[in-house]
């Protein structure tokens, strides 16, 4: 027989399930309704309504933000300790995810003013119009369009021989034309606020890794406060982003290292 415990604690009371599966449906031993003040911790909870049995697995859901793996109670002094974020048995999963089309929200006047420039040429504009490759050339052109900074010959030649975002992005990073570095100023803050929405979307508070192609060749510029200014622009939860790590990940193959790997998997199953 597999024993399984559920418990939901909140600052009140703190309902709790032992269970086990049989046949494909959940077969509840014993429930039970505790009330959350009567004790100190939430350890002790489990320990009065197991009254020393053991379960094969348990799960609790619990009210407060984790941070670092731990999560503090509002409404009692508790504490309550995780051992992962998200993981399959003993390996880390990936989460399939389109949120990059997801509408993009500015968050200051010119990023209004350049939602609106966007929507008038795409109709819909989501993260991927600005915080990718060809967002910083969208960027560059509304900063140029909107007569935000003066167009450069040069640069212009440069995007004709080269990717233009490349070319843009080596101009702000070189020092060499004005507007190109206020792009890539947008592009980096626009970029920390959307990582800032999805640390709190999946409340990823063991870390933020920023990878792809772009994040280690403007590293300089990440590095700068404006990455963390749009990721921690977040209203009342800004002290719950100030905690959470952000790293870049400089592996150039991060991508198909990960694919390697769940090959690897498939054929060993």
């Amino acid at each position: 027989m597999t024993l399984l415990l559920a418990a939901d604690m909140g600052g009140t009371k703190s309902n709790l399930w032992l269970f086990e599966r049989k046949g494909g449906h959940r077969e509840i031993r014993h429930e039970v309704t505790l009330r959350s003040a009567d004790f100190p911790n939430a350890r002790s909870v489990v320990a009065a309504f197991l009254k020393g049995a053991r379960v094969d697995a348990a799960a609790v859901a619990i009210a407060g933000p984790v941070r670092e793996g731990r999560a503090e109670t509002p409404n009692l002094p508790w504490e309550v300790e995780q051992a992962a974020i998200v993981t399959d048995g003993d390996r880390q999963v990936a989460l399939p995810s389109e949120g990059g089309h997801a509408d993009f929200a500015p968050g200051n006047e010119t990023e209004i003013a350049l939602l609106q420039y966007l929507a008038r040429r795409y109709g819909h504009v989501s993260w991927e119009r600005v915080v990718s490759g060809p967002g910083l050339h969208a960027i560059y052109d509304f900063i140029i369009d909107t007569s935000r900074g003066e167009p450069s010959d040069e640069l212009a030649a440069r995007m004709v021989l080269s990717d233009p975002s490349a070319a843009i992005a080596q101009a702000a990073l070189e020092g060499s034309n004005a507007a190109a570095a206020q792009a890539l100023d947008i592009f980096v803050r626009l970029y920390g606020a959307e990582a800032g929405n999805l640390a709190l979307k999946f409340l990823a508070t063991g870390g933020v890794y920023v990878a792809g192609g772009i994040a280690p060749k403007i590293l300089a510029r990440l590095r700068s406060n404006r990455f963390m200014e749009g990721f921690l622009a977040k209203g009342r939860h800004s002290d719950l982003l100030a905690a959470i790590p952000v790293k870049v990940v400089l592996e150039p193959k991060a991508a198909l290292l990960g694919a390697a790997r769940r090959a690897e998997a498939l054929a060993a199953a």
